[in-house]
């Protein structure tokens, strides 16, 4: 059951990180996965970094979804959250490697997981929690 701690952001920190010190100057990350023309005649990029981003997205909903869910686990839950925020922002300031817009949505993705989950176990225990006034 402890898996299920472990916050969604970190497995795409560790596979964003694997991906970014593959290559040379993230050359791995900026690879297109798909480039089509459009109607318009512009043509759609779709690279490796734009995929975890999308995968962000997708994450983000499910960790806001994991957060609203009773346990009693969710204080490890949260407090692993912040050590996966804290690891982003430090690894974004310090290596060259993952100094990219794609790698800061995605710290920003993180900081609005921890954030939710606070918010939502907050407004929860507010709700548990009744307090008589007479």
């Amino acid at each position: 059951m402890w898996i299920t701690s472990i916050p969604m952001f970190l497995y795409l920190y560790f596979l964003y990180n694997a991906l970014a010190f593959a290559g040379k100057d993230g050359a791995v990350l900026a690879r297109n996965l798909l480039e089509t023309p459009l109607m318009s005649g512009a043509v759609f990029v779709f690279a490796v970094e734009d995929a975890l981003m999308c995968a962000g997205v997708i994450m983000l909903f499910i960790e806001i979804y994991r957060s609203s869910r009773p346990g009693g686990a969710s204080v490890v839950k949260h407090g692993l959250a912040v050590v996966t925020l804290i690891a982003f922002i430090v690894e974004f300031v310090v290596a060259r490697q993952v100094g990219r817009a794609s790698f800061f949505i995605l710290g920003l993705m993180a900081s609005l997981d921890v954030i939710a989950g606070f918010t939502i176990s907050v407004t929860a225990a507010r709700r548990d929690v009744s307090i008589g006034t007479g």
